[in-house]
């Protein structure tokens, strides 16, 4: 038996997310314990390091999973993408200890965030970019980023379905980069609640729009008032780009 640490990357445009779920197949955790179920010969388990949403896309993406099978660590990759769907492929796999889990051992996540800030929208982009057409106030956005940074209860910034008992969590950067006609918003985090950085998104493009003011935030954050925060942007702009460990 071996733990083996696979690194994906995947387009969630078609699928229900990444957790398995009792209503449907087509989910990123269930098409990879099938194929690798088929390699292994026998059932596996496969535990993700963040459970994206549905229509939410991975970059680096990190799972690990028990394999009985002896295929050298280097040709799994090669094995599993011959199995797995176009839109889902896995980039490595690294023989692990066997404590290794990865999310429990995951210290912090980055996400990405494209927004499409342009009068004309991209007939090729669309998937994976959230189009608004107001020209954006970079500067403004940036300066509210600052005073989200560090460690805070994000209660205000999380979906109402969010069942985390703990909701403090440590931001260590936000990022706002013009890559006109995009604006990448890249936040790198501890971890983060449901729909916390598509929360945030929102409540700086709000920002931007005049609809909340900069000194709000410190009010949203102290409310713990999902209400006062910004609305929730679409999740095909999301992406994870990376998971990390120590």
């Amino acid at each position: 038996m071996r733990n083996i640490k696979l690194t994906l990357e995947y387009d969630g445009t078609n699928y229900s997310g990444w957790q398995t779920q009792k209503n449907t197949p087509n989910t990123i955790q269930e098409k990879l314990e099938k194929a690798l179920t088929s390699i292994n010969k026998n059932p596996v388990k496969v535990y993700g390091a963040g459970r994206t949403d549905a229509g939410v896309h991975a970059l680096g993406q990190t799972a690990s999973v028990m394999l009985d099978v002896l295929i050298p660590v280097d040709r799994i990759p090669m094995a599993l993408n011959s199995i797995l769907p176009d839109d889902i492929i896995c980039s490595m796999a690294e023989s692990m200890d066997m404590d290794f889990h990865a999310r429990y051992d995951a210290v912090g996540k980055k996400y990405r965030y494209r927004i499409y800030n342009r009068v004309i929208p991209s007939a090729f982009s669309y998937k994976y970019v959230y189009y608004y057409r107001p020209q954006l106030n970079l500067s403004l956005m940036r300066e509210a980023a600052t005073t989200l940074i560090g460690e805070k209860d994000f209660c205000a910034f999380r979906a109402a379905a969010c069942s985390a008992s703990n909701t403090v969590k440590t931001i260590t950067s936000i990022e706002i980069i013009d890559k006109d006609p995009e604006v990448w918003i890249e936040i790198v985090g501890s971890g983060f609640l449901y729909n916390m950085v598509r929360i945030i998104v929102g409540t700086l493009i709000e920002i931007s729009s005049g609809k909340i003011k900069l000194e709000d935030i410190d009010i949203i954050l102290k409310s713990g008032d999902r209400k006062l925060a910004g609305y929730t942007v679409p999740a095909r702009g999301l992406t994870l780009v990376d998971v990390y460990y120590n």
